[in-house]
């Protein structure tokens, strides 16, 4: 097959699926993953698609506004955030041992805890974790690495090895994206890798989804939405948008 025949083929099974999955369509059409991942990257080029993780996206799916850094995500959806947080909180059991993510809304789940709760805290995030230094009731597991400072999250292979020696209840985990199509998705590939490995090890994955991160895509897939439990969303969000994951047997929970 020509080069140019590829790519026609490439851009007609965007459009009939909304997505290409590389190694998948790599076996369907008896070609090298590499030949494959080579012509989604000059596609992209031209300017025809989005280059993901894994594959590719149409170009209409807008990127998510949360991949910016820290200071900049403090801003966005401030009054949101606060909110789903606190209906976060309410599904902590006491006795439990959860895990928090980093991020901004993470660092407001982490303020939301009641006083009264006793539970075990883990977490990668030094901003979660000195938010509940002063908690009378919750014993903070801090795990440590190298210093990812646009998430302020410990990563590494000293990160991932604790990760896998702790089995917990619930991760709440942060996302840059979220998509009925795509999954859950991140802006750096070491992290999507941290993320996957703490959702490996907890009994649920609950995502805490500010409504700027609703339908966006990043280029870095954590996981499928088949790993996901819940999503903990604003109220406002309209129930057209949230509707493809109740239809997925996602748990919806709306602050």
């Amino acid at each position: 097959m020509l080069t140019r025949q590829r790519k026609e083929l490439l851009l007609a099974r965007l459009r009939q699926d909304g997505q290409i999955i590389a190694k998948s369509l790599s076996e369907e059409l008896a070609l090298s993953e590499d030949t494959i991942r080579r012509d989604l990257r000059e596609l992209a080029a031209e300017g025809l698609l989005q280059r993901v993780h894994g594959g590719a996206l149409p170009l209409e799916l807008p990127p998510s506004p949360a991949m910016g850094n820290f200071a900049e995500r403090q801003r966005i959806s401030s009054d949101a955030k606060p909110a789903i947080a606190r209906a976060a909180a309410a599904m902590i059991e006491p006795g439990q041992v959860v895990f928090i993510d980093g991020g901004t809304t993470a660092v407001q789940l982490a303020r939301a805890l009641p006083h009264t709760l006793r539970c075990t805290v883990v977490t990668h995030s030094p901003s979660v974790a000195v938010e509940l230094a002063e908690h009378p009731s919750i014993d903070v597991i801090l795990i440590g690495g190298r210093l990812f400072k646009h998430s302020i999250v410990a990563m590494g292979p000293s990160a991932l090895e604790a990760i896998a020696q702790i089995r917990t209840d619930i991760y709440f985990m942060g996302v840059c994206s979220l998509h009925p199509q795509t999954g859950i998705s991140t802006g750096d590939f070491d992290e999507a890798g941290i993320k996957r490995a703490i959702s490996a090890m907890a009994r649920r994955t609950v995502v805490l989804a500010s409504p700027e991160k609703l339908d966006t895509a990043s280029p870095y897939q954590i996981a499928p939405l088949s790993q996901v439990s819940a999503i903990v969303v604003n109220r406002d969000v309209p129930e057209a948008l949230l509707q493809p994951y109740s239809a997925m047997g996602i748990g919806v929970v709306r602050a």
